[in-house]
């Protein structure tokens, strides 16, 4: 004989499961998301989940080159404005300036119409100088980060994949040089040289840069080496320098990036100091030595600020510019850097919205209260009468 109770029990279904996004614990929602690049369910306001109004769902997450971008920051505008306007300037400048060296102007002119930074203390024109001195700078900076980086990717890369005595030994190399302090060193080298062209001083910088890049290269490289598709293309045959170019590189190309810009940076900060010093290019014109003549002048005692505030104020411009650009290539190699922004305005709109709610459910708690206490009272006065 059937038993209508365990019938009725079986046939019946059971209750739906709350969702998740709907559970609320002190007034806020959970986060529920999983390691993406948004939330994979939006936190809802604590009214909505109270009411049973539904939770809006939230966009697809990037996937391919587009989860690989940077966001679109004001960080990132603001530093490719500052870089590409500057390299604008230092290529277009020259075409429209005097000669650098053009010695036939009257000296110490101010700013005017004719001369729009004025003359040094020899005639020459210093818009001129500055135009053809960013493009110098700028020369020695790129030239000193392409062997900063590839010299990065040879002590780096090889010694990471390969392993072994080759690790040793270039490792051994790259300790060498970091430990070894750089300044002191580029001003020994360029002290000892009776003539330093832009090409020289850029390879001493080069030379000297490059340790500190090779030791993160090698530390990725030798991460990259036990994935599973690199497994596949080592079983699959294929020889070391095709698995560097095709497996292990391509995945270190944020990183590349990073460290070529930050080696621009310091070489163009390391050629403005040698050059203030005297010990830049000879006979080349740069930010660095436009500042070396205006302080060997006493420019700044006399208040002739447009000698040395416009290549002061361009290096800074640019150097500001690459390290914005720097901090959100950042955000490709970290991707915690992506997800952080979102996730603070998630927990701050979750604070504002239980305040609200707090808000609102706080005058009806005080009226309840008030209600209450104002029944209580004639209990009360005749307690005490009939005592």
């Amino acid at each position: 004989m059937a038993d209508p109770t365990r019938d009725a029990e079986t046939v019946t279904p059971a209750a739906d499961a709350a969702p998740a996004a709907s559970v609320v614990v002190d007034g806020l929602p959970p986060e529920n998301r999983t390691a993406g690049i948004v939330p994979d369910v939006p936190i809802a306001p604590p009214e909505a989940v109270v009411a049973g109004e539904p939770v809006p769902q939230s966009t697809a997450p990037k996937r391919g080159i587009r989860a690989m971008l940077p966001r679109r920051s004001g960080k990132l505008v603001v530093g490719l404005v500052l870089t590409l306007g500057i390299v604008l300037f230092s290529v277009v400048a020259p075409l429209f300036s005097q000669s650098p060296r053009a010695t036939s102007n009257p000296a110490y002119l101010p700013p005017s119409t004719e001369h729009l930074l004025g003359t040094n203390n020899i005639g020459v024109d210093i818009f001129a100088q500055v135009a053809h001195g960013g493009l110098g700078s700028l020369t020695v900076g790129l030239l000193a980060g392409v062997i900063a980086m590839v010299l990065s990717l040879l002590f780096g890369i090889i010694a990471g994949y390969v392993g072994g005595w080759t690790n040793e030994i270039l490792s051994f190399v790259t300790n060498i040089m970091l430990v070894i302090p750089g300044l002191p060193l580029i001003i020994v080298i360029s002290a000892y040289l009776e003539s330093r062209s832009l090409f020289l001083v850029a390879l001493i910088l080069g030379i000297t840069g490059w340790a500190g890049a090779a030791i993160v290269l090698r530390a990725q490289a030798r991460s990259l080496r036990s994935r599973d598709y690199v497994y596949a293309a080592n079983v699959a045959g294929e020889k070391a320098p095709r698995i560097v170019l095709v497996e292990i590189l391509p995945n270190l190309l944020p990183l590349l990036t990073a460290n070529f810009l930050g080696a621009v940076l310091l070489a163009i900060l390391s050629e403005a100091g040698l050059s203030y010093l005297g010990l830049g290019p000879s006979g080349s014109v740069t930010w660095g030595t436009i500042l070396n003549e205006a302080s060997t002048q006493n420019a700044m005692a006399y208040g002739r600020w447009w000698w040395f505030v416009p290549p002061g104020l361009l290096i800074a411009l640019f150097g500001c510019g690459l390290a914005l650009i720097n901090f959100s290539i950042d955000e490709i190699i970290n991707p915690k850097l992506r997800t952080a922004p979102a996730a603070v305005k998630n927990v701050r709109l979750a604070r504002k919205q239980r305040a609200k709610l707090q808000a609102a459910i706080a005058p009806s708690t005080a009226t309840a209260g008030t209600a209450g206490t104002a029944a209580d009272t004639p209990a009360r006065d005749d307690e005490k009468v009939q005592s």
